[in-house]
């Protein structure tokens, strides 16, 4: 890998890269950003959170790039007005909350703007709603239009083991219908099969017309190795697991110790 090769662009992951662990955007992180816009290297961020869940960082990082949310199951402009939204077929959705079920874990649907789940006491509910800065909607019950509108599923629990096993149950059930991939290791993220980060990367590629050999990502979990594959340069967070690290061409800090922004300063900058 030329260690100075032409970067046009860096797409990164939010949660577990960008902001810390307390989900906090720091003063080095922001002015790193800001030096990639004073060197011409545009900047974009994908998340499994919803557009609305990112919208806090919009304007601090002067993105002007599309926001890939749903991990890519929704494209949207700055502003949050909708670019292209990628719906998971019915009977995937619906298959999906059975076996997530099956597993003792609990289940949230996004359908548009929603956000919503059976029970406002499982697990990192508050915490999501920390997070993304706005709340569920509780439902008795997943009913089949919201499994119609569904943009992405989520399996949730504490119990690491099960998530891991639903991971591997819902990806063999699936097949090629949706895509499956922790985006926290207790987060089981389920969306179209074209909504991955690998498909993210090719549609900014195509969108802003710079080639994957030009564009430099950033990420701590499974679901970010698929963007790590196509991009010219990819750097794992200090906080990814091992596989991940052994995935990326270079290895960064943690996310508690500026991992992004020294990525940024040494591996994209070259500062």
């Amino acid at each position: 890998m030329d260690a100075f090769r032409k970067l046009s662009l860096l797409l990164a992951d939010v949660d577990g890269t960008l902001v810390t662990r307390d989900k906090v955007l720091t003063e080095r992180a922001l002015k790193a950003v800001h030096s990639l816009h004073d060197k011409g290297i545009r900047f974009a961020i994908t998340s499994g959170r919803p557009p609305k869940g990112m919208a806090m960082l919009i304007a601090p990082l002067a993105i002007d790039t599309p926001v890939a949310g749903f991990n890519g199951g929704l494209f949207v402009h700055p502003d949050l007005s909708i670019i292209e939204e990628k719906l998971l077929p019915f009977d995937a959705a619906k298959q999906t909350v059975d076996l997530i079920d099956s597993h003792g874990l609990d289940s949230w649907v996004y359908a548009g703007n929603d956000w919503l789940i059976r029970d406002l006491k499982a697990p990192h509910v508050d915490r999501e709603g920390r997070t993304v800065q706005f709340g569920p909607k509780v439902v008795r019950a997943f009913d089949d239009d919201m499994l119609l509108r569904a943009v992405k599923i989520v399996g949730v629990g504490d119990d690491l083991d099960r998530v891991r096993q639903c991971e591997a149950d819902v990806q063999k059930a699936l097949g090629n219908r949706a895509t499956a991939a922790r985006s926290q290791p207790y987060y089981l993220d389920v969306t179209h099969r074209d909504a991955n980060k690998g498909f993210v990367l090719d549609y900014l590629s195509r969108e802003l017309s710079i080639p994957p050999s030009e564009i430099a990502t950033i990420g701590d979990q499974p679901n970010d190795v698929l963007m790590f594959k196509r991009s010219g340069l990819s750097i794992a967070m200090g906080n990814a697991s091992e596989d991940v690290q052994r995935q990326a061409n270079v290895v960064t800090d943690s996310y508690d110790h500026e991992g992004f922004a020294k990525a940024v300063e040494r591996f994209v900058l070259h500062d």
